[in-house]
């Protein structure tokens, strides 16, 4: 089997789930292409945070594998060199891989927790928040 499964029931359910689970060459190949994307167009997208925070959430060992996976997801498409509309438009260019991060974040942006934040914060050379 090329593609490594999860098998997980769910509350109450008799027929088991197959989730695919991230590999690691998968994890290795997110880490080599989003950090120097990110860190190259950082100053042009404002959900730059965002975005490191759902990487580091996603590489956290605590973090669900279904998270994971949604997680993992939207970083894959932020990261495909084939995009619904390329990053290079001017003004127009990250709004589709914004949606596809917030519809994300929506979903499981809980799981998100402050360490993420701040690391994500120290990858972009952005200071950190200051505690409410």
């Amino acid at each position: 089997m090329s593609d490594p499964t999860e098998i997980i029931i769910e509350n109450g359910e008799t027929v088991p789930t197959r989730l695919p689970i991230p590999t690691e060459r998968q994890q290795k190949r997110a880490k080599r292409k989003l950090v120097p994307k990110l860190l190259r167009v950082a100053g042009r997208i404002p959900f730059a945070d965002d975005l490191a925070s759902a990487y580091y959430c996603a590489l956290d060992p605590d973090t669900p594998m279904k998270v994971k996976l949604v997680l993992f997801a939207a970083i894959s498409y932020f990261v495909l060199p084939v995009d619904a509309i390329p990053d290079l438009v001017t003004g127009l260019g990250f709004t589709d891989d914004a949606t596809v991060l917030a519809t994300a974040l929506g979903v499981v942006g809980s799981h998100i927790q402050e360490h993420h934040r701040l690391a994500a914060r120290r990858l972009l050379g952005l200071p950190e928040r200051p505690s409410a």
